[in-house]
């Protein structure tokens, strides 16, 4: 499996990492906005092509899929692009930034039979595999969601402190994970809400914002989401079921009590990342929808475009 990386910032990194771990896989190209980043990416991770164009990749019969890991607002466009070339594609999450351009992009993978997946870590995580699993057996069921995303960003940095050259967004972004785990969790989603604070004066977005869902279960959640917290950085996820209480950081369980709890054995890795890519990789040889595909995450954005407008009418 030939696979070429577009966005060599830290996450695509991440995806690197992933990806060098599963038999079989090769890294045959690296593209970054910075020509010399990614040649130096490159050759890290022993790719024999790097650029600067994702239209470089997409003509190259030695690139079976593309993982990209580019600013949000290219994303919809972009997966749009690798499909009407022949290529499979993951998306880092979110799909798009509007509900328009992610029925854009189920439409071309309808039409293309391709595998579209979109980086939904929190679905590969086993901090909530173990929970689901549990759901799917019938031992618990979701009473209430308390979901904190708080970083310190107060200028365009990713996580690694360099330079981005996009803005990143608390509702197209950060709050995407949880509302699509909420209703991967919990079932689909019926009510949503939310209000936001101050827009930054030169990033132009809120920094501060609380959104509530309801699903089609009566379960419910609550999700505060910061640019501007200076403590505990993350997302910290509790899960008040009708029989336990569970706190999950990530890759990371513990119960109510802090017990921690053995997720070791629940899938083949303890990283979210190299599971994620591990079901792209697998959907692809095995001709199978993965999970988290466009098609299952798709209800995510209608919700984040309900939200937007519901934001655009308190301005």
């Amino acid at each position: 499996m030939r696979i070429a990386l577009a966005g060599a910032g830290a996450f695509g990194e991440k995806h690197l990492d992933g990806l060098k771990l599963i038999d079989g896989v090769e890294i045959t190209s690296v593209i970054s906005r910075r020509a010399e980043q990614a040649a130096e990416v490159a050759a890290k991770y022993g790719a024999k092509h790097s650029g600067t164009e994702l239209d470089e990749v997409l003509v190259r019969d030695d690139v079976d899929a593309v993982i990209l890991c580019t600013p949000t607002q290219l994303h919809a466009e972009q997966a749009i692009a690798c499909m009407k070339a022949g290529k499979h594609v993951q998306v880092e999450i979110p799909l798009a930034d509007s509900w328009a351009d992610a029925q854009a992009v189920l439409k071309v993978q309808q039409e293309t039979g391709l595998v579209c997946m979109v980086g939904h870590t929190r679905r590969f995580n086993p901090s909530h595999q173990y929970i689901h699993n549990k759901i799917k057996a019938g031992e618990l069921s979701i009473q209430q969601m308390d979901v904190q995303t708080f970083f310190f960003r107060r200028k365009n940095m990713n996580a690694k402190g360099e330079a981005r050259s996009w803005t990143d967004h608390l509702l197209w972004h950060h709050a995407a994970h949880t509302v699509d785990l909420f209703a991967y969790q919990a079932g689909k989603i019926v009510q949503a809400n939310a209000v936001q604070g101050p827009i930054h004066p030169e990033l132009g977005i809120a920094m501060d914002m609380s959104i509530q869902l309801r699903s089609e279960t009566g379960a419910i959640c609550t999700l505060s989401l910061s640019f501007n917290n200076d403590g505990p950085l993350g997302t910290f996820f509790r899960y008040i079921c009708d029989n336990g209480t569970w706190i999950a950081r990530y890759d990371d369980l513990v119960t109510g009590k802090e017990e921690v709890v053995d997720v070791s054995k629940v899938d083949v890795s303890m990283n979210g990342i190299e599971l994620q890519d591990r079901e792209f990789i697998a959907a692809i040889r095995e001709g199978r929808e993965p999970n988290s595909s466009v098609a299952k995450v798709l209800d995510c954005y209608r919700v984040l475009g309900e939200l937007e407008k519901q934001l655009e009418s308190q301005s």
